[in-house]
């Protein structure tokens, strides 16, 4: 059963969200989409439904700064898509994790999962909060700094860049508050792989050997940075043979591929031995 919140974050903005209630639940996991991705995209309510299969509350939403408006799927809210930084989606999943806790929706050490950008953003949560039990990331980033010389230097010249949405062949702007960001903190208060070093959470790192966005050595890199803890834990690698950024999923999507519904099972198996 999915069921609608909405809960307030930093600077007045406000997250819309989707509950995925499990009976008698009382713990679950919090699902953080990618860039140009959104809480009801392609294979997210058929993970949440695993979640749900064995026990576990899901809570879905999207970011504040995702660009997706009222109707939880059309990129009505290009401002705010422009205009998003890491901060913001850092502040937007504190808010939900907060609410979920004192809905009861999850207990104070809940799961997280995160795929690609939304990998990078767990990270950063569970490297810094006391809340995460485990973690599970698909496709993570291992560096914010993903923009090359020509995209910076169009990037200072105009005060933002352009991307293209190949579902809606949208164009859409990010302004330069990405990009100084980008600047100012990925070597230090945003450093993906110094975070990954802090998780102390149980992690499972996935990720597609064809992935043609994120490259298969950031899971590799993630991986090591997170062995180097003087915490004692080591994620555990899972390097997909033949599979690509979205291990397969498309949008919109009511059954899953082979490969895909596999790797839902081994997820949702695996927060489910976590949190059970």
């Amino acid at each position: 059963m999915r069921e609608e919140f909405e809960v307030a974050s930093a600077g007045g903005r406000v997250v819309r969200g989707d509950l995925y209630r499990a009976a008698q639940a009382t713990n679950g996991v919090i699902i953080c989409h990618g860039f140009k991705g959104f809480a009801r995209w392609g294979a997210w309510p058929l993970l949440a439904a695993a979640f749900n299969e064995r026990g576990l509350n899901a809570i879905a939403f999207d970011f504040s700064g995702s660009g997706v408006g009222v109707d939880r799927e059309s990129f009505t809210e290009l401002d705010a898509f422009a205009a998003n930084t890491y901060r913001c989606e850092l502040e937007d999943l504190n808010a939900v994790a907060s609410h979920a806790t004192t809905q009861g929706w999850t207990s104070r050490d809940c799961g997280l999962f995160g795929h690609s950008r939304g990998g990078a953003t767990t990270i950063f949560f569970a490297a810094d909060s006391d809340r995460v039990c485990c973690l599970v990331t698909w496709a993570s980033i291992a560096t914010i700094e993903r923009w090359s010389d020509e995209q910076v230097r169009d990037w200072k010249e105009r005060g933002y860049i352009e991307v293209v949405n190949t579902r809606t062949n949208q164009v859409m702007r990010i302004e330069a508050s990405a990009l100084e960001e980008c600047v100012r903190e990925s070597r230090y208060g945003l450093d993906v792989e110094r975070a990954a070093e802090r998780v102390r959470a149980n992690w499972l790192i996935i990720h597609g050997a064809e992935d043609d966005v994120v490259p298969v050595d950031d899971a590799h890199r993630l991986a090591r940075a997170n062995s180097l803890g003087d915490h004692g834990m080591r994620a555990e690698l899972r390097i997909v043979e033949g599979a690509n950024h979205v291990f397969g999923a498309t949008h919109p999507l009511t059954v899953a591929p082979a490969q895909l519904a596999s790797l839902i099972d081994e997820t949702a198996d695996f927060f489910a031995r976590e949190l059970g």
